[in-house]
């Protein structure tokens, strides 16, 4: 007889941190936290948080979800400029996390990280440093130590956020045989090709970058269910540019890009997360100042997007949001209102409404759906 157990897990900033703006930030979280997600009575039930977890800002799963991976968003770790990674078993009855390791991400203020297709290797950015890592996983889910670090280079218009390299996320490609690395500080979507015996990368030889617009200041990037197209959205100047992708070369070609924010909205505003729903039809994005949550419309034979519009975050400073695997649930982690909010997702039409379900935790970066099948 078997079951399921759908969690939903939680990333906080525990602490101040610096941001590139020079604004600091106190973390009002905890740890990380776990929650009971009810998808037929459409809530989240909290469960638990691991104390003590530093600045716990972009959470990962191996794909068995035997294991949980957080970057430790800092400047300094053992003595070094660097910031970490831990590990944590994975129960999926309780929620509950058991520590397994930390190690160096050689690099400062980790921001994002993805493990491989594999589950034998992870990659994290490190955005202050602009550097990116890749660590090995051992089979009990304890990190090795890193086998490659690479350091970017280079600069680009904005001489505050852009006056040197700022790696913000890691995608493998489909295949698992690309790595894209979004650097907002060269308006860049660096382009690796990755060795899944070895997790070592080197530059693609077909295209070792895609260039974004200038100023634009790329974050993270999103591929398509399928494998063709991808979604990056850009934080400075809030658009979101879709590409249609090569998969046998590595190779991304724009195709259009489109604004994130109404036409008569005037006031600050940045980007930050970006998924597209598992059925490939519907593209999210969040922006932060706005305080909202664009959807778009996919054509899934030119991968070209349509603004369907802006739905309130229901907080401030939406930094995270994820879809659940079943694609009718949208969660969304408001940074400044200390909140996560559950939505309704429409697969007919990609439109969001508020469950009425909010959870409150201190300072939520990153909040993951997590649904495991119990034998």
């Amino acid at each position: 007889m078997t079951s399921s157990s759908n969690l939903v897990y939680v990333g906080t900033y525990s602490e101040p941190i610096v941001f590139g703006t020079g604004q600091t930030l106190h973390g009002k979280g905890r740890g990380i936290y776990a929650n009971r997600f009810d998808p037929e009575n459409r809530t989240l039930f909290p469960l638990r948080v691991t104390d003590g977890v530093r600045n716990s800002s972009y959470i990962a799963f191996d794909p068995s979800k035997r294991f949980l991976f957080c970057v430790n968003e800092y400047k300094e770790y053992e003595g070094k400029p660097s910031g970490a990674v831990s590990g944590f078993k994975v129960n999926p009855l309780s929620g509950e996390l058991t520590y397994l390791n930390t190690r160096a991400s050689h690099g400062t203020d980790p921001c994002h990280l993805k493990v491989d297709a594999t589950g034998s290797y992870l990659a994290v950015a490190n955005f202050a440093s602009g550097s990116v890592c890749v660590l090995p996983i051992g089979e009990d889910g304890v990190l090795g130590e890193a086998v490659q670090v690479i350091q970017h280079e280079g600069s680009s218009l904005d001489p505050k956020r852009q006056a040197g390299p700022h790696a913000h996320a890691v995608e493998f490609d489909k295949a698992n045989r690309f790595l894209f690395v979004p650097d907002l500080g060269l308006d860049r979507v660096m382009i690796y090709e990755f060795d899944e015996r070895t997790g070592l990368l080197t530059p693609n030889a077909h295209q070792p970058w895609v260039t974004t617009a200038p100023g634009s200041g790329p974050r993270q990037l999103a591929m398509s269910p399928d494998g063709n197209f991808a979604y990056l959205i850009n934080e400075l100047n809030s658009t979101l540019t879709a590409y249609r992708y090569n998969c046998d070369a590595g190779s991304l070609h724009a195709l259009h890009t489109l604004s994130t924010l109404p036409e008569n909205y005037t006031g600050p505003s940045t980007c930050a997360e970006v998924q597209v729903t598992p059925d490939g039809r519907f593209l999210y994005g969040s922006n932060r100042g706005h305080d909202s949550i664009s959807i778009y419309s996919i054509d899934s034979n030119t991968g070209r997007i349509a603004l369907i519009g802006n739905e309130s975050s229901l907080g401030q400073i939406p930094r995270n949001f994820d879809i659940s695997k079943c694609g009718r649930f949208l969660a969304a982690a408001n940074q400044d209102s200390n909140n996560v909010v559950l939505f309704a997702l429409d697969p007919s039409n990609g439109r969001l409404t508020p469950t009425g379900s909010v959870i409150e935790v201190g300072t939520p970066i990153c909040v993951r759906f997590m649904q495991i099948v119990i034998s």
